[in-house]
């Protein structure tokens, strides 16, 4: 096992995105890429120092001069990411992506180097190992390329500078001069198949540029924030995958909740609580084919077990996700375990048949061609919820303790039924209304008299709870009660004065064992700040709203990119990254306080 003790800490905002809508890679500012999963976000990684160290897997590219400066954007409205490197000889630009796989298999990540500005002295080195890290491929020259094989893939390397091989590493010194550019590409290709013809690295870079144009072009946001809008939007655009339709949470696994300890989760598959968020986000800012592409996902992911409805499936809808420790890597800041598949994919959460069916109507009311072929299935699941609601489960957080009576799993049950009464009645559907209102008033009368708590005037985590959770700032967004009832207010004080630490919202307190069944603390999850914003908003504290959610912007990275957590201690970003909850919480909550095409409330919360 590698140490990584004495290597300098790279912050996960340190970080950028680049992304095929199949595959996607990070890179350090420094201009490394230490995470890498090809053919699939969730395949086994070929670069994965993210979690180790270059030994695992990395490919570096940047000045020989260690004081070179560093400064990084996105080119407009793409995913090319631009990296300007200084010295005191001269100025070279890097730029790196992942253009849209070519048909036959063929995956491609392209670096182009061009000199801007005198003469630059440049240094590469590339150590690919697959599986995680663990597998150091044979390599051999072939055609002026190099190719790497170990078991089902293959990779070929080639660059219009000669690389050498040493020391199971291949690598080049070489200088820039202004007006000159260097091409590098890896493609991976399986490895029973010829490698294939390679494309063109600048020809890759227009037409990657113009498609990023062509699908920022059709944003229909323009309100405030507009920028940062858009930039969440391309960043959920490229965790889609693309052959599905599937979002994938993040494109990563195992990047901590807090540095050295054991929440460590793999987020590299497509969770059902994102549902509802998803398509009201996607279709309130324009890009319907999208939502279409995922409402498909979500009806072929739930289809053929409508009764059994999983938390979460893989990318083309897989169930079986079964978690494993891979025990050759320290983890990132020696974050134990690395964990790859996760285990709560069999849990019980309730929240999601809510998040489903919300969803659901959320795109018949969009306009999104086609659904009447899906009420069919909507009435299957809610025919399963009508008993299932009453059993105890995991929550939307996925605790690994026992199963509880959690509030917002009942409140998302009542959204469940709330919009099938409302899609029967509004657009003309059979059904049984109402069975479907019965249950409905039933659950609403239940969760007020177990789920509320008079003394503190506020709901609770769980049934007899004494403690209150930061899902429940959903409630006047989804409907339930009305932002200026008393026992929202209360909810919402509650949350200021329980889980509102130095400007952040924390899910639950986690100083108790028993709260998820996890030893360890973790940071705020920054989707829970979001929401309080939302509460704001529609609590008429627009100045409050206003303010917290510039603050929460600020704690994005410099390329406008949100980790699943934040440590407003330390003043760093935590756990898997980029992650999608965040983005969407982020133009959600852009959108309600624009008012551009009216709340999230507003559509979710339309007449029964």
């Amino acid at each position: 096992m590698s140490d990584t003790s004495s290597r300098p800490v790279r912050r996960i905002e340190d970080y950028a995105l680049i992304g095929s809508t199949e595959s996607a890679a990070l890179i350090h500012r420094d201009g490394t890429i230490e995470w890498l999963c090809l053919p699939r976000f969730d395949s086994e990684a070929v670069f994965a120092a993210l979690l180790g160290t270059r030994e695992h897997g990395a490919w570096a590219l940047g000045a020989a001069d260690p004081a070179a400066r560093v400064s990084r954007r996105y080119l407009p409205d793409t995913m090319v990411l631009e990296t300007t490197i200084e010295t005191d000889s001269g100025r070279a630009v890097v730029f790196d992506f992942m253009p849209v796989p070519a048909d036959g298999g063929t995956h491609e990540l392209v670096r182009i180097v061009r000199g801007e500005e005198g003469s630059v002295d440049l240094r590469t080195e590339l150590k690919l190992r697959f599986n995680y890290g663990a597998w150091t491929p044979w390599v051999e020259r072939k055609e002026g390329a190099i190719i790497a094989i170990a078991g089902p893939d293959g990779i070929r390397i080639s660059s219009s500078v000669d690389l050498t091989n040493a020391d199971y590493a291949t690598g080049a010194d070489f200088t820039l001069s202004a007006g000159q550019s260097v091409t590098a590409m890896l493609e991976w290709f399986p490895s029973h198949l010829d490698p294939p013809v390679p494309r063109d690295p600048h020809a890759l870079m227009r037409r990657t540029q113009a498609e990023g144009y062509r699908w920022a072009d059709r944003c229909t946001y323009h309100g405030p924030y507009a920028d940062i809008v858009r930039r969440s939007l391309l960043t959920l655009k490229a965790l889609t995958y693309r052959p599905t339709g599937g979002i994938v949470a993040a494109p990563t696994t195992s990047l901590p909740e807090m540095p050295g300890g054991v929440r460590n989760w793999d987020y590299r598959y497509c969770w059902l609580r994102d549902a509802v968020w998803t398509i009201y986000a996607l279709t309130a800012s324009g890009f319907h084919e999208e939502a279409s592409a995922w409402r498909w996902w979500l009806m072929r992911a739930t289809a053929g077990a409508p009764d059994e409805l999983q938390i979460m499936y893989g990318l083309h809808g897989e169930r079986r996700l079964t978690e494993t420790e891979l025990d050759h890597l320290p983890g990132y800041e020696n974050s134990r375990p690395v964990r790859i598949g996760n285990g709560a994919h069999d849990q019980l959460q309730l929240d999601v048949y809510g998040s489903v069916l919300g969803a659901f109507d959320a795109g018949r009311r969009a306009g999104l061609p086609d659904m009447d072929a899906v009420w069919p299935l909507q009435c299957a699941i809610a025919k399963n919820l009508l008993t299932l609601w009453k059993q105890p489960d995991s929550g939307l957080w996925e605790v690994r303790g026992p199963p509880r009576h959690f509030v917002y799993s009942k409140i998302m049950c009542w959204l469940a039924f709330d919009r099938m009464v409302a899609s029967a009645q509004d657009f003309k559907l059979d059904g049984p209304i109402d069975e479907w209102r019965r249950a409905r008033d039933e659950i609403h009368a239940e969760v007020c008299e177990k789920g509320f708590d008079p003394t503190s005037n506020s709901f609770v985590q769980s049934y007899g709870a004494d403690r209150v959770d930061a899902a429940l700032l959903q409630i006047p967004m989804l409907g339930f009660l009305p932002a200026d009832d008393p026992r929202v207010q209360g909810t919402i004080a509650r949350v200021e004065s329980e889980l509102l630490r130095d400007g952040v919202v924390y899910r639950y307190r986690t100083d108790r064992g028993e709260t998820d069944g996890l030893p360890g603390t973790e940071g705020a999850f920054l989707a829970c700040s979001f929401w309080l914003c939302d509460a704001y908003t529609l609590s008429g504290r627009l100045g409050e709203a206003r303010t917290m959610f510039e603050r929460l912007l600020s704690y994005g990275n410099d390329l406008g990119l949100f980790a699943e957590e934040y440590d407003p201690i330390a003043c760093r970003q935590l756990g898997n990254f980029p992650q999608a909850f965040s983005h969407f919480a982020l133009v959600n909550t852009a959108h309600t306080l624009a008012g551009a095409v009216g709340s999230a409330a507003e559509n979710l919360a339309a007449p029964a």
